[in-house]
Order: structure tokens, then C-alpha cells, then sequence
């Protein structure tokens, strides 16, 4: 199936189809995968799906990039420009960003500065970047001070889902994709929401019965168009992220700190699991939902194995974290929070003590 994005530059095409990683080459053309084509990878992916891409798109130059979120830097992205420079990509050639969020945030602003911008292609290989970060155009790289703080605006001249290889994927990297899902069901999508909890029952899930089973995947990609489906109306209506487009960052605020505070010990989805019950305690304190959002919240993230809590790190340390977090306007704070599935709304000025009362709890 495909899934439309009209954006101000026009638009694109979210093509979700099992086993579609292996038929790149029946549709080169359509995929924008013809001519000078540079794909970018990391190396657990190049392990898993390297040979594959190489055999349906011969011609193609790969290059792999280390893994993991500390190599999300601009260093990683000059390193990235020499590669184009001697794979001999001009402006009419593409960029293919294979793997996850990382790799997709790292080659997407590659792709958007390179020659002052080149085609590309977003084939997204985690959970997490099937339903989130591949939408929407939003690329960029961290700081030591924080995260994405260096970034630009890069649609996709398409992105292509395979659910197939979600099947290799670790359970640990499963569990993050899973923190989108419930964050796009807070948003928009009570059915969603609940779906999460049921698919995840009970909550030994992560058995090699339950998460290796035929099943369980084929239940899990039928998830995935309605969980991108929710992203896709938000940022038709906010591309550029000027206002509702916040909301999909609830949550975010407290997980970017985490994963900063942590080092980035902490993976994405991770963080963002605390913080979405970091972000529904704190509307619960500030009076705009009621207690029993707070557990719906917190049963939906033990459902599918998240961390419950922040594990010792310091509050204040955390706290200090959000300063730099690129919703907050003049040093005042500015959170995404709940008054109920499928109401977020923006709230400024947020006291201190509330905040650091939430981060206690967690902590």
C-alpha cells in the first residue's frame, strides 16, 4: 500500500509492502533508484542487508557508517561528504538512508546540505523510524550540548517500508519502535493505543514463542500504516513544525534529557517511554487529566517492557538538560502534555518544582 505526504514542495509516497527490500530493483525507476545512487547504512544493517542490497541495485555505491547515536554528529556528516565527493554524486544523483532513526536523521542532512540538497530516498529498518523519524522531513544531527540541535527540513523523495525486517530486528529495539506507537495512540488513535496493550498480552510478550512467531509480526505491520498514518496528518498541516507539529514531541522534553544525562546508554525509545509517563504525570499535577490516564499510560508502557522509571540518574541533571531543548522559548519551559488521548495541548511556564516533584517519582 502507499500512503500520500503533500507537502509545500509537493509531496511523496510512503510505499509499505512486506518483502519490498528485495524487489528495489522492479521498481528502480518509480524508487527513484536510478542513476548515481549512494546508499548509507551503519554496520549491524550492512551485516543483515547488505548483500541483498547490493544484488537488486548492482550499480550502486554503499557506505557504511558506525552505529549507534554518539556517531549522529557533524563529523559523521564531513565524513559522509568526502564519501559523496568520491562516489561521484552530483545534484542529479540520490541518497538512500538504509537503517534507523539515526542513520535516517544523520544521511537525511547530509542529503539536505550536500550541494545544497540531492535526492532522498529514506528506507527505514527499525520500528521506531518506520512510524516516526522517516516522516515528515525533519533531519539533523546532535551537539555535545543536546540533541538535534544542528538540522534542516529534507522531504523524502520517497520512503519505503519492508515489514519483513522488523523479523531481525532486536527485541530490545522493538520495545523503543513500541514508545511511537504509543505516542501516536495518545495523539490521535485511542484504537491504536489499545491495540498496543492487546498485541502485547500478556506481558511476557518478548518470549521467543510470542516475539518470533508468524503471528506476532504479521499483527504488528498491520499496525504500522495506521500508526504513520497519524504522523502524516500532523505534518501536512505543520510542516515546519510552527505549531501543532509539537505535539508530536510529547514526551520528548524529558527523553531527550535522559538519553543526554545518560550518555545516550539510554536508546530513544527508551527515553521516550519514561517520558511519556513523565509527561501525563506532570498534566495529572498541573490538573488537566485524571489519575486514570496516568495509569492507562503506565500500563501501555509495561505492556510492551519499557523502563518504568529513570534508574538513579540525577534530577538535576535532567532538568538542566531541558534547557536546551529546542521547544522551549526564551529559557521558559514549554512542555506537550494530555488532558486526554487525542487532546495534547502546549503548556509554557511550567514551575520548576513541579517538574523536578515529576522527575522524583520517577527517579
Amino acid at each position: 500500500m502507499a500512503i500520500r505526504v503533500n507537502t509545500p514542495e509537493g509531496g511523496y509516497d510512503i510505499v509499505i509492502e512486506p518483502g519490498l527490500l528485495g524487489r528495489l530493483d522492479t521498481q528502480a525507476a518509480a524508487y527513484h533508484l536510478t542513476g548515481n545512487v549512494v546508499i548509507v547504512t551503519n554496520t549491524t544493517v550492512a551485516r543483515l542487508y547488505g548483500t541483498l542490497v547490493k544484488r537488486v541495485l548492482p550499480d550502486a555505491k554503499l557506505i557504511t557508517i558506525p552505529d549507534g547515536e554518539q556517531y549522529k554528529t557533524l563529523e559523521t556528516v564531513r565524513g559522509l561528504y568526502d564519501e559523496f565527493v568520491a562516489a561521484g554524486l552530483d545534484r542529479s544523483g540520490t541518497v538512500v538512508a538504509l537503517g534507523g532513526g539515526v542513520v535516517g536523521d544523520t544521511v537525511g542532512f547530509a542529503a539536505a546540505t550536500y550541494m545544497r540538497g540531492v535526492r532522498l530516498v529514506q528506507i527505514p529498518t527499525t520500528l521506531l523510524a518506520m512510524v516516526d523519524s522517516s516522516v515528515g522531513g525533519k533531519v539533523g544531527v546532535d551537539l555535545p550540548q543536546g540533541k538535534n540541535l544542528v538540522g534542516a527540513f529534507k522531504q523524502p523523495d520517497v520512503v519505503l517500508i519492508d515489514p519483513d525486517v522488523l523479523q531481525t530486528l532486536p527485541e530490545r529495539e522493538l520495545r523503543c519502535g513500541m514508545a511511537e506507537v504509543i505516542k501516536h495512540g495518545l495523539l490521535a488513535d485511542e484504537e491504536l493505543f489499545e491495540k498496543v496493550i492487546e498485541l502485547h498480552h500478556p506481558p511476557n510478550w518478548l518470549d521467543d514463542k510470542v516475539v518470533n512467531s508468524t503471528q506476532y509480526f504479521a499483527d504488528l505491520a498491520a499496525q504500522i500504516p495506521r500508526a504513520v498514518q497519524v504522523k502524516v496528518k500532523v505534518v501536512e498541516q505543520d510542516p515546519y513544525e510552527q505549531n501543532i507539529r509539537a505535539h508530536l514531541n510529547l514526551g520528548h522534553t524529558f527523553a531527550h534529557a535522559i538519553e543526554q544525562v545518560s550518555g545516550y546508554s539510554w536508546l530513544h525509545g527508551e527515553a521516550v517511554g519514561v517520558g511519556l509517563i513523565a509527561a501525563v504525570q506532570l498534566s495529572h499535577r498541573l490538573g488537566l487529566c485524571g489519575a486514570g490516564l496516568v495509569g492507562r499510560v503506565t500500563e501501555a508502557t509495561r505492556a510492551v517492557a519499557l523502563p518504568q522509571r529513570m534508574n538513579g540518574l540525577d534530577i538535576e541533571e535532567v532538568y538542566a538538560a531541558m534547557a536546551t531543548d529546542k521547544k522551549w522559548r526564551g529559557g521558559h519551559s514549554r512542555f506537550v502534555l494530555l488532558e486526554d488521548i487525542g487532546k495534547p495541548t502546549i503548556v509554557e511556564n511550567v514551575a520548576e518544582s513541579d517538574v523536578m516533584t515529576v522527575l522524583g517519582n520517577l527517579n
